[in-house]
């Protein structure tokens, strides 16, 4: 039997440790960095297997691509789905500890006072007095609370450090024994962690994988593949929109963003992955609010399908404006049009580096648009053009990267195919899982 690991369940499911070698910007490409355990990524799961191994007595190099640690942790997602608090534990229990103690006293409530953010609702789901966690947060606390765990564990980080997916991998036996980055860095170890959203070092060791949605035939599932009449999370349209550019004249073309592809039979399996987004960290605080701008590239007509919608009589646009302290929020993809750049990322687990950088770009591109569609469009309601224009880019979060999220949100990428796939059978209690190793509490959704 195999198993799929997707990266959302990875925190709870790496148990390994770290202590890294140092690393100087003068020191000769050419040294070889020898430790136990080596870990490729800079995802919350990268900095939970490090400091894991350190505690456990390992020596570990942790080599991040990104110069950021955190993933979608500290790049906009704030808004933690916990279902049952209770199955969290570990190192992941520690980090909302240690975000809780940030937000215990006064000095990191800037914007608003924790008493006004308890008021707002959100107290009691975000604060845990009794069990002393915190599971609401902004970006820069969680990057915070990274950088002081794996400084705490005296973890040196390689950052901007990528896999060269060319020939930078060796094996011997099938095992990894090394791999070498594009800066010409070499990296040797008894035990290798894959611990990115793509699964590159993955891939390059010969392990088997899967991208895209299997079959339901393939692991004997019901919700697998295709599935063409799932009404969920009110992410559909509630009521018919004309799809073409001139309406009821299908001679004109498809509005874009509407695909002539047939979507395929139920059931089946196909190339298409989770579409991906970015969790924005907005804030309506006139001192803490950048206005959106227009980008080089905007197009109305690119937005003419969210005008057919308000159209329709939609008006959900700030339901997943997910309230974060500091009047703040994490914003996600909600309702028939969002955030999410739907059926763009097809490509993105095999891709290049240039290629993945290019989809990045069209991804930020397409929302920074809809968001100045949003605040200027006449075609949006007033009523929620007026509200929406409230709300800005936060101006004290990704302060290098122009106030916009380091990190696209890889929903999905490579799945490993390991000794047992966990499949439906598993999560909706059908079978037995052998050798437990994380517990998970969450919709299937």
């Amino acid at each position: 039997m195999k198993v799929i690991y997707k990266h959302v369940f990875t925190i709870l499911l790496l148990a390994c440790g770290i202590t890294l070698s140092s690393c100087s910007a003068d020191e000769p490409q050419d040294i070889v960095h020898r430790t136990d355990v080596v870990i490729y990524g800079g995802t919350s799961a990268a900095v939970t297997a490090a400091v894991s191994c350190q505690r456990q007595g390992k020596t570990v190099s942790l080599v991040s691509p990104d110069k950021h640690l955190g993933g979608l942790t500290s790049g906009g997602l704030g808004w933690t789905d916990t279902g049952n608090k209770a199955v969290i534990g570990g190192l992941s229990r520690e980090f909302y500890h240690r975000i809780f103690k940030k937000y215990n006293g006064d000095e990191n409530w800037k914007w608003q006072t924790k008493v006004e953010y308890g008021k707002k609702g959100q107290g009691n789901r975000a604060i845990d007095g009794d069990e002393r966690t915190m599971w609401i947060f902004e970006p820069h606390i969680a990057e915070e609370v990274f950088d002081e765990m794996l400084a705490d564990a005296g973890i040196e980080v390689y950052r901007d450090e990528w896999l060269d997916r060319t020939d930078g991998v060796t094996l011997e036996d099938n095992k990894i024994v090394r791999f070498q980055t594009l800066s010409g860095k070499v990296f040797e170890g008894k035990t290798f962690i894959d611990a990115t959203y793509e699964g590159d070092l993955m891939a390059m060791s010969g392990v088997d994988y899967h991208t895209g949605r299997e079959g339901n035939k393939t692991y004997n599932e019901q919700w697998n593949g295709v599935q063409k009449f799932v009404f969920q999370h009110r992410h559909f349209f509630e009521e018919d929109i004309d799809p073409y550019v001139i309406k009821g004249d299908p001679a004109s073309g498809l509005l874009v963003g509407i695909s002539e592809d047939h979507p395929g039979e139920n059931g089946a399996g196909d190339d298409k992955i989770q579409a991906y987004c970015f969790r924005m960290c907005l804030s309506n605080h006139p001192e803490n609010r950048v206005a959106f701008s227009k980008p080089k590239n905007y197009d109305p007509a690119n937005y003419e399908l969210v005008s057919r919608i308000f159209a329709s009589g939609w008006r959900e646009l700030f339901d997943k404006f997910d309230p974060i302290p500091n009047r703040k929020t994490d914003t996600n993809n909600h309702g028939p049009f969002s955030t999410d750049n739907i059926g763009m990322n097809y490509d993105y687990p095999e891709a290049s580096y240039e290629r993945r950088k290019e989809i990045i770009k069209q991804h930020e591109d397409y929302q920074k648009g809809l968001m100045y569609f949003l605040a200027t469009s006449p075609s949006v309601p007033t009523d929620l053009q007026t509200e929406f224009n409230t709300w800005g880019l936060a101006k004290d979060e990704f302060t290098d990267n122009g106030n916009w999220p380091h990190q696209l949100y890889i929903r999905e990428a490579r799945r490993m195919i390991g000794e047992h796939v966990m499949s439906e059978q598993d999560v909706l209690a059908k079978r037995e899982t052998p050798k437990v190793v994380g517990m998970g509490s969450y919709a299937m959704d």
